[in-house]
């Protein structure tokens, strides 16, 4: 792994994204989408928590939790212990490598969908990751594929201010804008971080 790439530590915030190889799609069809995000909860769920996601065509960004191993569900194998447990970014890349053979054998390509490793950046304080989960939401409008971010289908912005049953930490990322309404009203007033634009 590159030393520029840090590892995946437990009890810390990350950002995580990552591209497709030579920045080719990684949503070939609309039915990724959905199918990203099954695979997502069901790989990553046992050690992270999402905060935040957007997907945009050929790349996806995600804000979350990696979680304390203390607070980790006993029984990634049935015995009710942590034996089974593996390093953090094992959850990544299995999900990873499960999204990337399906959308290979329904699009009937070969090769590699995305660029790896995959990229992470640990978010140290309750400012950055808010700046971030914003940036995360208004990328498909800084990208052009809709001139409102909110008219976007492949984000947790809708998702977060709603009522429906979700995986999303809502309560977690509410209480970090303070409410529901600091959360739609500083949507429009934070200006997003730049800088995680050089991995696009």
């Amino acid at each position: 792994m590159p030393t520029d790439i840090p590892p995946l530590s437990y009890g810390t915030y990350f950002h995580i994204y990552n591209r497709g190889n030579n920045s080719e799609n990684i949503f070939i069809q609309k039915r990724n989408y959905a199918y990203f995000m099954d695979l997502w909860w069901k790989h990553t769920t046992p050690v992270f928590e999402t905060w935040a996601y957007g997907l945009l065509r050929n790349h996806f960004h995600v804000a979350g939790y990696v979680k304390n191993q203390e607070d980790l569900t006993p029984d990634l194998s049935g015995s009710g212990n942590l034996t089974g447990l593996k390093e953090p970014s094992q959850y990544f890349s299995n999900f990873f490598n499960a999204y990337s053979r399906g959308v290979n054998i329904a699009a009937q390509r070969t090769g590699a969908l995305f660029e790896r490793p995959f990229k992470r950046i640990p978010v140290n304080n309750e400012g950055y990751l808010m700046r971030l989960i914003v940036y995360i939401h208004q990328n498909p409008q800084k990208h052009k594929f809709v001139e409102d971010f909110r008219n976007w289908d492949y984000s947790s912005y809708h998702e977060l201010i709603g009522n429906a049953p979700t995986r999303l930490q809502r309560d977690k990322t509410l209480q970090l804008f303070g409410s529901r309404a600091d959360f739609i009203r500083l949507h429009q007033e934070i200006q997003p971080l730049e800088d995680f634009e050089d991995e696009e």
